[in-house]
């Protein structure tokens, strides 16, 4: 039996049967134990491939993209992972570049690692108003919290001792803002590393496909920006 990793990759996936067999064809072999991918519902045939590539299937019981990581996260907590990953399945975030984020929590430089999004190569995989929603809202976060966040990327990975410090409570489009507020304001060690981002394959982004949806999704993680970086009704042990 080969040796635990201590390494759980979630990945949220609707409606994403075109891409997903692709994405879970490129893990490395030999990187995590488990990768678990989370559906909406037992009816989306996004399931069934992803099983058929060797995934565990989990379907999330509330709506949101947060209930989806979370979904995923928990199971991952509940048998003792020592590190989460996260990507989106779409394809847009290469699984090969796993290990390079894997890399400083595996020689105690971080806590949290960002895979930043790089589109130097497939500039229109993010269109304008996504990327100005996402510029936006860094820039709130690096006013308030004195951070100087690139990104608020889907690729990411965590410790699970501080994962579970942070006590996670969006479970909507606002859970990599609410993690990445909470862990500045906790002093967690954080890196970023430029990842390439790719097109999508199949299907239309929930929120960067639509300019509507980016706007209203700009709105609800501004809210969170502003909610997680300066409340005091919730706490982070070991943070402000």
């Amino acid at each position: 039996m080969p040796d635990r990793t201590g390494v759980t990759l979630v990945i949220p996936a609707w409606n994403e049967a075109e891409a997903i067999g692709g994405v879970l064809d490129e893990v490395p072999p030999g990187l995590v134990d488990e990768v678990l991918v989370v559906v909406g519902a037992e009816a989306d045939p996004t399931g069934a491939v992803a099983a058929a590539h060797g995934a565990r299937v989990l379907v999330q019981t509330r709506p949101g993209y947060g209930a989806a990581c979370w979904t995923g996260a928990e199971e991952a907590l509940r048998r003792n992972a020592d590190v989460v990953a996260f990507l989106d399945g779409d394809y847009a975030d290469p699984p090969e570049a796993l290990a390079r984020l894997l890399a400083p929590i595996r020689d105690d430089r971080a806590d949290l690692v960002l895979g930043c999004r790089d589109l130097r190569r497939y500039p229109h995989a993010l269109p304008p108003h996504a990327r100005l929603g996402n510029a936006l809202v860094c820039g709130l976060m690096r006013c308030l919290l004195r951070t100087d966040f690139r990104d608020l990327p889907s690729y990411k990975v965590i410790r699970a001792t501080a994962l579970r410090q942070l006590d996670m409570r969006e479970m909507t489009y606002g859970w990599t803002v609410e993690m990445l507020a909470k862990a500045a304001r906790a002093h967690l060690r954080i890196e970023q590393i430029p990842v390439e981002y790719r097109p999508r394959r199949g299907g239309r982004s929930k929120v960067a496909g639509d300019p509507r949806g980016s706007l209203l999704a700009a709105y609800k993680l501004l809210a969170c920006a502003l909610t997680y970086a300066t409340s005091r009704q919730w706490s982070v042990v070991g943070g402000q």
